[in-house]
């Protein structure tokens, strides 16, 4: 089975500093960072911004908070996967011939297509999930970016409350990668499930009504984060920044605050104040990484 490793062979044959210009995008970027987006756009300062912190003490369960339904997560799509960046973080975009690509049930109001996943990250000294889990917060972070079925455009769903559905999903660092050596590539055999926790661990999941975490921070997200992080080895988290260079770091948005809304846990969800798992320590990787990482 494979794991984010398998973006390992696509990503890294493209050459981001010279077709991108990284350097321009080291996160932050005084005066346009996230502290200065509500200055650039409005709704970056609305009410029911995202990420947010995942209290588990102060959760609400929702029994109706059951299995979500994936459609495609386990097949090949027939078309390629798209590398992009948006000044805010490397990802991919789904094939246009991807809309059986799909997301529905577990209390979603209705079905979503998926769009495109990307990733953030912290860099060689520190964590860098958007979301944090009773205040902790994770070493990367991925998110799946869904369009609800009944719109035809992004710009007509962000106008919606339910326009847009996310899932999160956190990776977590640990010694050695339990697929170790396994590489996919992402024009012929890439599966989103490879990239999500283990099936049974699926329904364990917060949901809340949010918003994009990049401007212009649409509040048009139904978010839902797995609790179960994702394990991955540490060439793998070098691989997720080291193409780039480590230019572009540090690319999170901190979280916002909760305001009136409340953070929902699903039927299977853990409600009550845990450890979120081995966290990566920052002075252990950077001192695994300092040998890879490039000369200034």
């Amino acid at each position: 089975m494979e794991t984010v490793q398998g973006l390992r062979g696509q990503l890294g044959a493209w050459p981001p500093s010279s077709l991108w210009g990284w350097r321009w995008f080291t996160w932050p970027c005084p005066p346009t960072g996230p502290s200065h987006w509500k200055e650039l756009k409005a709704t970056c300062g609305g009410s029911k911004q995202s990420p947010v912190n995942i209290d588990r003490r102060r959760l609400q369960r929702d029994s109706g908070l059951g299995d979500i339904v994936f459609e495609g997560y386990d097949q090949a799509p027939p078309g390629k996967w798209r590398l992009v960046n948006n000044g805010h973080t490397g990802g991919c975009s789904a094939p246009t011939t991807g809309s059986h690509i799909a997301i529905s049930g577990g209390g979603l109001p209705g079905r979503y297509r998926a769009l495109q996943l990307h990733f953030h990250w912290g860099s060689p000294a520190a964590n860098g999930s958007e979301h944090t889990l009773d205040g902790h917060q994770l070493p990367m972070e991925l998110h799946i970016v869904h369009i609800n079925a009944k719109y035809r455009t992004l710009g007509e769903a962000k106008g919606h409350p339910s326009g847009l559905a996310v899932l999160g999903c956190f990776f977590q660092v640990v010694p050695a990668s339990r697929h170790a050596g396994q590489s996919v590539d992402l024009a012929s055999t890439f599966r989103l499930s490879t990239l999500l926790p283990r099936a049974s661990r699926l329904s364990r999941y917060y949901r809340y009504q949010g918003s994009l975490t990049t401007p212009d921070c649409s509040e048009a997200v139904v978010w839902t984060v797995f609790e179960e992080p994702v394990d991955i080895g540490w060439a793998q988290v070098a691989w997720a920044a080291l193409p780039w260079g480590w230019r572009m770091t540090n690319n999170y948005r901190p979280p916002q605050p909760l305001h009136s809304r409340k953070v929902f846990a699903s039927r299977d969800a853990t409600s009550s104040r845990g450890c979120p798992g081995h966290l990566l320590s920052p002075l252990l990787l950077l001192a695994l990484l300092s040998p890879l990482s490039p000369s200034p």
